[in-house]
């Protein structure tokens, strides 16, 4: 069985924080690129943050300086710490995995909801 399962979502202030994880299973990420994506309603699905397999990083404008990805090899699980977060944040947010660092995505996890309130 292989799946992607994130968690960490919630419900948090303007200028909150929220760590969200995404544990893979039967997946071993070492050398797979990963990312995560967020869609709200209305909204083209748009790609957050990626990170390859020797960890170098690629943000999007919305939340380069805020948002931090990284991941842990040994456990195969990937991680976005979101600072400084605000109201047009809100969306799902959606872990995804490569078959290699220059594969297009292939498995995505259900997502998790985040909602930030002013």
């Amino acid at each position: 069985v292989q799946d992607l399962v994130e968690s960490g979502g919630g419900s948090v202030q303007d200028g909150g924080s929220l760590r969200l994880t995404c544990v893979t299973r039967g997946y071993t990420v070492r050398r797979r690129r990963m990312a995560w994506f967020r869609q709200s309603p209305g909204q083209e699905r748009e790609r957050v943050a990626v990170i390859n397999s020797v960890g170098n990083t690629v943000y999007a404008d919305s939340v380069r300086g805020r948002f931090i990805i990284s991941r842990d090899n040994d456990k195969n699980t990937l991680f976005l710490q979101m600072n400084s977060l605000k109201p047009e944040d809100s969306a799902m947010y959606t872990c995804a995995v490569g078959n290699c660092d220059s594969c297009q995505f292939t498995a995505w996890g259900p997502g998790t909801q985040v909602t930030v309130s002013s």
